[in-house]
């Protein structure tokens, strides 16, 4: 019984959100109105129903928020693929592809740099540690399973040459641990040999470009008709989360929340001083971006988010769509700061002293060039930060165990992590973009959403 009213309140909610979108109420009011909805209903749902009746409730509740965030993944690569390739056969950004790729990518690093900077700072100063810390039956399994994992995972240069496709057909179906990146390469290779092709065979060139374009116009319009979709995903994200934490977890590792969320916070400062360096507006970014960021929040996956971040650049803040493509989709696997950066240094500052190792300048200085480099080609997909902690952990010859520890608490402070993981794609476009002169400033200090002008446009059956 209480599985069906749960079930049936969350379907008057749906029904609440499709009223606001038919009486014309803003996308943001109804991506709010989603997150708050979730919040307040996962937590009357946490508090009302038992253990059982909630897993239950969630199986059905949850179907539409896994159903939009595979709706978004479906799109990751095609956009990624085709905005590439036409981005560089229109010559807007091709012809500084070299110069765009190498200011994005050290953009990317620089900032994890940094985030792992402030990750170790902030850990230090909340005086997280490892010690006197009990693994249960639950932790220890985590821990054997990590443990595993760590020995067979990819070195970092063999995770570096695992980004080039032995087979781009394979990497187009999303599957492999870099598709990601190993599309953006093979997209840059077809891209270029367009160009060539230019030289001795323009009507095939321009054909094969009739075609991408398309591609590309078709592809947009799809992505387009999924984000109007972002508040019911939103509600349902939000719904689970709230009412399927572990709250006994969080209240044993309150200070490594804590600490967590203080020093994201402190990331998200730096972002804004970024972008107010080379002269662009963080109150604007943080307003435009907001929707963006609040779906990574609820979602937990970067890769998912990608077509909305690319999306955000393109239309809200006037960017290069291939400034976009590439910044976002770069972003997905390389330097992400929250998870390959500010968790894998509180892990170290964690567990080193436990073990006998102590934090000297030397040892703090190594840990933040091997987070640097072991940010790339980590995925933007749950579990992506698990994964960076035990690479991290193993280069540095310290135990992963500490990991199976956080498995009760993952999803609270994964939430803000992959938030911070999105914003640092959006400021490496914008900065790239800014850099570059490939973003137009009318657009970007537009205070009218033109995101919304394009969903206004869009299918109303929908």
């Amino acid at each position: 019984m209480a599985v069906s009213i749960s079930v049936i309140c969350f379907l008057i909610y749906l029904g609440v959100l499709f009223v606001l979108q038919k009486k014309g109420k803003s996308f943001n009011v109804r991506v709010v109105a989603g997150l708050f909805g979730g919040i307040i209903f996962g937590a009357i749902l946490k508090t009302v129903a038992d253990d059982a009746a909630v897993s239950e409730s969630l199986r059905w509740i949850s179907l539409v928020g896994t159903a939009y965030t595979k709706l978004l993944k479906m799109m990751v690569i095609p956009l990624i693929f085709v905005s590439i390739v036409c981005a560089i056969i229109n010559q807007k950004s091709g012809k500084n592809l070299g110069k765009i790729t190498a200011l994005v990518l050290a953009i990317l690093l620089s900032t994890a740099a940094v985030a792992a900077v402030v990750g170790g700072v902030t850990a230090t100063a909340f005086g997280v540690s490892a010690e006197g810390l009990e693994i249960g039956e639950a932790e220890s399994k985590k821990t054997s399973q990590l443990e595993e994992k760590a020995k067979e995972g990819l070195s970092i240069e063999e995770t570096i040459i695992d980004i080039i496709p032995s087979n781009p057909i394979f990497a187009l179906t999303g599957q492999g641990n870099n598709a990601t990146l190993s599309v953006v390469l093979f997209a840059a290779f077809l891209g270029i040999g367009v160009i060539g092709v230019r030289t001795y065979a323009p009507e095939q060139a321009e054909f094969f470009g009739k075609i991408m374009n398309s591609l590309n116009t078709l592809v947009v319009e799809v992505v387009m008709m999924i984000i109007m979709l972002t508040p019911f995903g939103i509600f349902s994200l939000m719904t689970k989360t709230i009412a399927g934490s572990d709250y006994t977890s969080i209240l044993r590792l309150v200070t490594f929340v804590l600490a967590s969320y203080t020093a994201i916070f402190i990331m998200f400062i730096i972002h804004g001083l970024i972008l107010a360096a080379v002269g662009v507006s963080p109150l604007t970014y943080f307003k435009k971006a907001m929707t963006t960021l609040v779906f990574a929040f609820t979602s937990r996956t970067s890769a998912g988010t990608l077509p909305l971040t690319i999306r955000t650049l393109t239309d809200e803040m006037g960017v290069d769509n291939g400034v976009s493509n590439l910044a976002g989709s770069l972003s997905t696997s390389i330097g992400q700061n929250g998870c390959a950066a500010i968790y894998p240094a509180m892990l170290v500052i964690m567990v080193a002293p436990a073990v006998g190792q102590p934090i000297t300048p030397s040892f703090f200085l190594l840990m933040v060039v091997i987070i640097t480099f072991a940010s790339i080609g980590i995925a933007g997909v749950g579990g992506g930060a698990t994964f960076a902690g035990i690479t991290v952990l193993s280069a540095l010859g310290l135990p992963v165990g500490i990991a199976g520890l956080l498995v009760g608490i993952e999803p609270v402070i994964d939430m803000a992590r992959t938030a911070l993981n999105v914003s640092d794609g959006m400021i490496t476009g914008l900065v790239a973009a800014k850099l570059t002169n490939n973003i137009d400033m009318k657009v970007y200090n537009d205070k009218s959403l033109n995101l919304e002008k394009k969903q206004a446009s869009a299918k109303e059956d929908l």
